[in-house]
Formats: C-alpha cells, sequence, structure tokens
C-alpha cells in the first residue's frame, strides 16, 4: 500500500523529513462535476522543509517517534482519499471521460460481458420453454403460442452491463384481430399470472410478480430468481395478435426478419382503422415487434454502441430529473436518424455522434422523421394518414414499424426538460478533444416547413 502510493503521487518518503501538519478536511466541491477534490487530487501547497533536530538527544528521540506517528496519520488520511478520490475511482462517470476515451468507456462499462449474457440467456429460455409448453395447456378452451419474440434492449442487441430486463411477446392463436388483443389480453395476463404462481413451487424457481393498477394492462412485468441464476432477472410480458403471420427470416439469423421484408400494406390499413374506432393510436405495437428488433439489431456494431452510449447517458438523466422524459426508444431512433444523415460509415468518431445526437435533443421542436422501410405513402389509406401524423406539432419521430406510434409524443415538459440537460452536457469533458476545444458534430440539415405544411425526413 505505501510503494502503491508514492508511485502515484510521486513521493519519496525521507527519514528524518517532518511532514507539516495534514489534517484530514472534507473535500471542496467541483463544480464541473460535483465531485470532491482529494489529497491526491490536489497539489500540496506546503512547504517541504523540516526545522533543524532538537540538540537535546531525548527530545530529539521524543521528536522522530511524534514525526513517525504523524506521517503514518498523514499516510492513512491520502490512502483513504486515494480509495475514494473521483479520479482513481474503477467506475469512471461519463461526464468526466475524455471523448477520446469513450469507446473505452463503452467498452469497460457499457457492453454486458460474457457471464451477463449467459445469465440472461438462460433466464429467457426458461421462460420461454414455460410459455411454449406449460403456460396453456390446463387452458379451458385450446389455446396456441405460434412464436414468442424477444423484443426491447435483449431483442436489439443494445443491452446495457447490469440492465438485466427483457420483452417477451407471446402470439396467441386466439387473438384473432387487434380488437381481440385489447379486450382479452388481461385475460390471458391473469392466465400466465396464475401458472407462474403454480409452477415455481415445481421448478425451484422464484417469480416475484409486480401488480397492476390499470383494469386492462398490457403487460405482466415480474422478477425471475434461480439456483442457476446469479441475479434476478426482470421480464414484461406481453399477449399479442399475430399480425404478420410467419415472416421470411434473415439469411444470416432464423430470429431475424428478412432485410428485405416489407408486409402487406393491409394490415397497416385494418391497424389505422382499429386505432382511430379505439382513439388509441400505437396501442398495438408489440405486434410489429420482430420489425421494431430488426431495424436496430442489423445495424452496424459501433452504431448500436453509440446507441447504448445514449441511453446510458439517457439513464442518468433519468436518475437526475425523474418523470416527465421522452421515451427511451424515442432516443435510440433519434440515434439512428444521427447516424443515416450525419455519417453512414461503420467507423465513426463516437464523441462527434454523440454531440450531434444531444443537439438534436436541443432542436426537439424542428424534429419531423420517419422511415419507409416498412410502410409508405403508395397505399391511398395509409398515405393520407401519414400526412396527417406528419402535420402534427413536432417533435415526431414515427415508429419504423408502426406508422400509429409517435414515440416522441407525450408530456409537454419531458423534451425541454431534456434539451435543458443535453446543453449542460455539451460543456462536460466527454464532449472535448486534446486541446479542450469541442469535438464537433455531424452536420445534419433539420427539415423545414413547406408550402403545404410539412416537410420530412425520408429515410
Amino acid at each position: 500500500m505505501f510503494s502503491e502510493y508514492s508511485l502515484k503521487k510521486g513521493l519519496i518518503v525521507k527519514a528524518g523529513s517532518k511532514f507539516q501538519n495534514v489534517k484530514e478536511t472534507p473535500g471542496r466541491a467541483d463544480t464541473a462535476s460535483g465531485s470532491r477534490d482529494c489529497l491526491i487530487c490536489q497539489e500540496a501547497d506546503t512547504e517541504d522543509t523540516a526545522p533543524p533536530f532538537p540538540e537535546n538527544e531525548t527530545e530529539r528521540r521524543a521528536d522522530l517517534a511524534a514525526e513517525d506517528k504523524e506521517t503514518k496519520s498523514f499516510l492513512q488520511v491520502a490512502l483513504r482519499s486515494l480509495l475514494s478520490c473521483p479520479c482513481q475511482s474503477v467506475k469512471m462517470e461519463l461526464s468526466s471521460t475524455p471523448a477520446r476515451n469513450l469507446d473505452k468507456f463503452i467498452e469497460d462499462q457499457l457492453l454486458p460481458d460474457t457471464h451477463f449474457r449467459k445469465q440472461v440467456k438462460l433466464a429467457i429460455n426458461v421462460i420461454c420453454s414455460f410459455l411454449k409448453e406449460r403456460c396453456f395447456r390446463d387452458a379451458s378452451h385450446p389455446v396456441r403460442v405460434s412464436k414468442v419474440v424477444k423484443g426491447g434492449s435483449s431483442g436489439k442487441g443494445t443491452t446495457l452491463r447490469g440492465r438485466s430486463d427483457a420483452d417477451l411477446v407471446v402470439f396467441l392463436s386466439k387473438l384473432g384481430s387487434f380488437q381481440e388483443q385489447f379486450d382479452r389480453r388481461a385475460e390471458f395476463i391473469r392466465e400466465i399470472r396464475r401458472q407462474l404462481t403454480a409452477c415455481q413451487s415445481e421448478r425451484g424457481v422464484q417469480f416475484e410478480i409486480q401488480g397492476s393498477t390499470w383494469g386492462n394492462p398490457r403487460a405482466l412485468s415480474f422478477m425471475l430468481r434461480s439456483p442457476e441464476i446469479d441475479e434476478g432477472v426482470e421480464f414484461d410480458v406481453l399477449p399479442a395478435f399475430d399480425a404478420l403471420g410467419q415472416v421470411p427470416k434473415s439469411y444470416r439469423s432464423d430470429s431475424l426478419v428478412h432485410e428485405h421484408y416489407r408486409p402487406d400494406p393491409q394490415i397497416y390499413v385494418e391497424l389505422i382503422q382499429e386505432c382511430k374506432n379505439l382513439g388509441k393510436e400505437g396501442e398495438f405495437s408489440t405486434c410489429f415487434t420482430e420489425l421494431q428488433r430488426a431495424f436496430l439489431k442489423q445495424r452496424p456494431t459501433k452504431l448500436k454502441s453509440l446507441i447504448r452510449l445514449v441511453k446510458h447517458w439517457y439513464q442518468t438523466c433519468k436518475e437526475e430529473l425523474g418523470k416527465p422524459l421522452p421515451q427511451q426508444y424515442a432516443l435510440e431512433l433519434l440515434t439512428v436518424y444521427a447516424w443515416e444523415q450525419g455519417s453512414k460509415e461503420t467507423v465513426f468518431d463516437t464523441a462527434e455522434g454523440f454531440q450531434t445526437v444531444l443537439e438534436l435533443v436541443m432542436n426537439y421542436q424542428q424534429l419531423l422523421i420517419y422511415w419507409t422501410k416498412y410502410y409508405d405513402f403508395e397505399n391511398p389509406v395509409i398515405g393520407q394518414y401519414l400526412r396527417m401524423q406528419l402535420k402534427k406539432p413536432r417533435p415526431v419521430i414515427l415508429d419504423p414499424a408502426d406508422p400509429t406510434g409517435n414515440v416522441a409524443a407525450g408530456d409537454s415538459r419531458s423534451w425541454p426538460r431534456l434539451a435543458q440537460q443535453a446543453k449542460a452536457w455539451l460543456s462536460y469533458q466527454c464532449f472535448k478533444d486534446w486541446y479542450g476545444f469541442p469535438v464537433g458534430s455531424w452536420e445534419i440539415q433539420l427539415p423545414e416547413e413547406s408550402e403545404d405544411g410539412w416537410t420530412c425526413a425520408i429515410l
């Protein structure tokens, strides 16, 4: 410990030298990072001089003993400061990470490690097996699970380390339309809950089921614990109507939709009509989970790393601000938009991409974004509906898989609050180059109003 401290600080402790009187005092607040200065972070402002030795031998020995005690006290203070010092922390804060080190920050702090991925995969397999083989076998009327699709961050390949959650969408044969999904999903959620309770006594697993105060919940939320899994894994299970049916799979992976697949437009026509009837836009986005997941999963690895970084930033803001904030999914799509408009390269400067996303957040009142990968204006019903969507107050970010879902909508206070945070963050170290100058951002032309009242980014 002594030699480690000496090397870190560059100190050479000499026998017979006397330290100045150093007391442990509370660190002063650092206005940039909110951290505290410690003895190791500060330059010593004391004189490195020792008083002359006393002439009396007894006094000299007493003085040496006192000096030895003072030296040990100083080292104890210094080592305690070292252990609590922000600059020596094992986990570096994003705000104080230099821009040049963001890729390493993502690798060290955000990417799930192999053990974590295996644990989550094992937990997902347990639940998928339960849903397919056990859950509805004793139902009074035959219920077939046509497929179980992994959604959320786990399905999209953008999971953050330490955030063990998974969305599982259960497509059921008894749900034959969007209307039936809305009317009967609570019934199936109750059955899943009942079977989970019965299953835990048989398989030695434990389910901590969260209650819902909503009379017609969209999902059943619970925590899975098992002797084979180190930490609990949070699940949201969502019953859904299989609107897409069996979609063609990618040649790269049997679990992904073929990259050139486009649903029958009639599916979206029925979706639009049902959402209008219910007055609930975006209500059935779970039916298109396979498309949502493929839209992000098939992206370049580095872009998904940038998405992780933006999600980590969002979670940091959420911890500080609380609600309301925009949907996290909106930030994920905004990151994709930034990359498509400003880079499109598989290798790019992470700090520039990060700054571009935050600048887009600051300019939220100009955001008008949609994609034409799975739907477009060709069908008259869909085209008319899209024009109506794009005339709504900004920000507008349409779900690429569901034209009825504006993922940027919500509480009017959410975007201004996040934009204020984004503005403050641009002064932090993570956006500064070697010389302390801003790293800059990608050049993106934000849409402007046109004669017919709307203009947007067609991607």
